[in-house]
This record gives structure tokens, sequence and C-alpha cells, in this order.
């Protein structure tokens, strides 16, 4: 108990003084303009309450990865807590936040377009195509996952293919309507599902029976055959940092009233997810009573992921509270889906310079995604869910560098993401040299760390030679 709740501290005292730093070195100004303003067209630029923008944008990032990633991450042992915390505060908080703020100071630009203009055009074409093949992704992704929990706890004749259908067809009306039409009215009724299931396990967490068996006196070895790093780093991706988050920051820059209001939407979203990313990882491991239990737990037929949320949930909360719980679950990763489906449309309409106050040029950018989201849903989802992973990652970088670049520039203290994008760099290349074929290159281990320490450190040294 005492390593969750040192982690949970760690996020509540990291955004009240942590987050406050990091705002306080940037500069953010009410006096300043803000393209919810000066761009309005009642689409996707408008000025909305705050509470509202605030979820909207954590739920657009709090898909299965805080829940599914933590579970699974936890099995990496005490370590797992530490990162969700550690990584929350001083990467992902870092991250969404300047993502966010830096959109607002360009007229609410995409990621493509923000890093582009710090890192040069050939990396702007990378980017435009990366992250609108990550939201594709995306999109496959929260389509077919919540559609088999949705099955499951339906009448026969609502498969999973009837529910793929009506997932799908929601995100087709989320992307094209006003944001705030769907979007904005639908999610303060999600988040309170998402909401009450994190406080309600929090609650039995802290006041019930259960016992946490994770103690950082322990030891911070992998409690499974797989390597802390860079393993636990891809793992836990959403709970800690995640580069699909600087996707959806834009968007939500297009609704915020002014800039003050970028600490608590996007590093305050970003907490709150790293939260539920803890109080996941503590449920997985009380509920099973240990690593060794959860890992048998997983491996036992016809169980996953899904099924342990689904046990938590009932036993813990009871049955209403189980259900709001579940649908939570479900929620979650259907209000990922539509926005991710949606900022899609707004990254092609940037780069192609379409504008989308009327519903046809809406429709002729979003029609074509959709038949690719489509064929992708096709391809097997264990295949769809390690790419995403990798790829998830490897934005993060290009946003972290970018974001490096540009405060750097502006004679601002730049080692607050510096530090988080060589890190990250190190993660995602040695995931990609030694995970084995044909998702990685197959390397062998030390080779990998080697390969990866010298890249890392090449990189660095270009960075502090074009700052000077």
């Amino acid at each position: 108990m005492t390593a969750f709740l040192i982690s949970l501290a760690i996020l509540i005292v990291g955004y009240i003084g942590y987050g406050y730093l990091v705002d306080r070195l940037f500069g953010t100004s009410k006096s300043n303009d803000v393209p919810a303003y000066t761009k309005r067209d009642d689409v996707d630029y408008r000025p909305m309450a705050t509470w509202r923008v605030f979820l909207i944008q954590f739920l657009n990032i709090a898909g299965l990865g805080p829940i599914f990633g933590a579970i699974m991450g936890i099995m990496f042992g005490p370590a797992a807590f530490l990162w969700i915390a550690l990584g929350t505060i001083f990467a992902g908080g870092v991250h969404d936040y300047f993502s966010g703020v830096i959109s607002l100071r360009m007229g609410g630009a995409s990621l493509p377009e923000i890093v582009g203009s710090e890192l040069g055009n050939g990396i702007k074409q990378l980017m435009r195509g990366f992250s609108v093949l990550l939201l594709m992704l995306v999109t496959a992704v929260f389509v077919v996952t919540p559609a088999g929990l949705l099955s499951s706890m339906t009448p026969d004749w609502l498969d999973v293919t009837i529910w793929t259908c009506v997932i799908f067809g929601y995100y087709i009306l989320a992307t094209l309507l006003p944001i705030d039409k769907l979007i904005g009215n639908l999610y303060p009724v999600f988040g309170f599902a998402l909401l009450f299931m994190a406080v309600g396990l929090l609650g039995v967490l802290l006041f019930g029976d259960e016992k946490i068996p994770v103690s950082f006196a322990d030891g911070f070895q992998s409690r499974n055959s797989s390597p802390i790093f860079p393993m636990m780093f891809v793992s836990i991706a959403c709970g800690a940092i995640s580069g699909f988050h600087a996707t959806q920051s834009p968007m939500m820059a297009r609704c915020l009233k002014n800039e003050k209001l970028a600490r608590p939407v996007f590093y305050g979203a970003m907490v709150a997810e790293g939260i539920v990313a803890l109080i996941w990882a503590a449920a997985a491991v009380a509920f099973t009573h240990g690593y060794s239990e959860l890992s048998d737990y997983l491996a036992a037929p016809g169980h996953s992921p899904g099924s342990l949320v689904h046990d938590i949930s009932f036993k813990w909360l009871g049955s209403f509270g189980g259900i709001l719980a579940i649908l939570g679950v479900i929620v979650a990763p259907i209000t990922t889906g539509d926005t991710a489906l949606r900022s899609a449309r707004l990254t092609v309409a940037d780069f192609m310079n379409i504008r989308q106050k009327r519903l046809w040029p809406r429709m002729m950018v979003a029609f074509p995604l959709i038949a690719v989201v489509a064929l992708i849903m096709l391809i097997d989802f264990n295949v769809l869910w390690r790419y995403f992973a990798w790829s998830n990652q490897t934005l993060a970088v290009f946003t972290l560098w970018a974001i490096s670049v540009y405060l750097a520039r502006k004679g601002k203290p730049y080692i607050i993401s510096l530090v988080p994008a060589l890190f990250m760099t190190a993660v995602t290349s040695t995931y990609l040299l030694s995970a084995p074929t044909p998702e990685g290159f197959g390397l062998d281990r030390i080779v990998s760390l080697a390969i990866s320490g010298t890249f890392t450190l090449a990189l660095a040294i270009v960075f502090f030679k074009k700052k000077a």
C-alpha cells in the first residue's frame, strides 16, 4: 500500500508543483489571442466551457492504454508504479502541455505542422503521413475492442459485427458534426462513468480489505521474463506518455478561451490519466493477490485484461457500480476512437488547405480516411496493437524533440523536454532494434542497447551544436 500511496502523492504534488513550474517558465497569458476566437468557425474552432474541454481532452487520451496497459505493465513489478508516476509528471504531462500550448501560439496548428516548423520540411512531410496513419490505427483498434466488450454484455443477436457497425457509425457522425453538437454533449455523461469507476476502485483500495502486494523494498527487477528496459516503457504508454496525445491537444487548443487554461486542461488531463493507470495497476495485482497469480489469470483460457476488468468491477463495486465501471471502460476507447478520426480529418485538411466550415469539404476529407480505417480493421487485432504501441511512442519522440527545439529557439529552459526526449529516443530505438521480426529487427539485446545509446548520444550532440 505504501508504494501505491507514494506514487499517488507524486502525481498530485507533481501536478501542483512541477505543472505550475512548467507553465510559469513557458509564460502563458490571459491577454494573448487564442484561435477559438481569432479563427472561430463554430465547427472545429469554438470557445467552450473549460470543464467541457477538460473532459473531452481527458476522454480523448484515456483509451484502453491506461487500463489494459497498466494491467499488463504491473507484471514488471514495483517499477511500473514509479514509471506511471514519474513518467506522467516529467514526460507525459510536459509532452501534452507543450503540444497544446504551442498549438495555441500557432493558431491551432495540427501536430505535423508544429513538428515541421521546428524540425524542417522533410520531417513535416514524414509526420503528416505518420500521424495520420497512427490516428487511423487508433480508430481501428478502438472500434474492435469496445465492440467485443459490448457483445459480451448484450444478447447473442447483438454480436461483434453489429456493435462494430454501430460504433463505426457513431465515429463518422462525431467526425463530421461540429464539436459542440455530439462530442460536447455526450462527453460529460461518459466522463461520469469513467470517473465513477476510478473513484470507486480507489475507495476499495484505500478503505477496503484488499491488500496491494507491491513494495519498493522488494526491488525493481522485472517480475516477468521481459526486461524492464525497454519493454515496460512501451507496455505502459498512455498511462505515462503517449504520442497520440499530441494529436489531440491541438484539437482542444482550438476550443480554449485563454492560454492560462492550458495547464489544467492539457497537463491536468494527463495527470488524471496517470491516476487512472495507477489505480488499475494496483487493482489488478491486488485482486489476483500477486504478480505470478496475475500472470496465471491472464494466461488461463478465455481470460484477458477485459475479463479481469469485468471481474474486478462487479466483485468490488457490485452490480450497479460494476455496470457503470464497465461502461466507463467501454466509453474510454470509444471517446478516443471518435476524436482520433476527427483529428485525422483536421490534420489532412490543414496540410491540404481545405476549409472545414461547410459539411461537403468535411465529407470530402473524411470519407477516404473512413474507407482506409475499414480496411485496417480487417487486420488481426494483435498485430494492430503491436504496431500501435511502437508507433505511438515513436510519435512522442518526434514531438518532444520539436518541443525542445521550439523552447531553445525561444530562449526558454529546453531541459524540461530534452531529458524526456533523450530517454524516449533510447526506449523506442532499443525496442525497434530488439523486437522480433517483422515488428522489429530482432537484434541481440546488448547490441540493441549499444546502437540505441550511440544514436541517442549523437542526437544530443547535434542538438547542442545546432543550438550553439
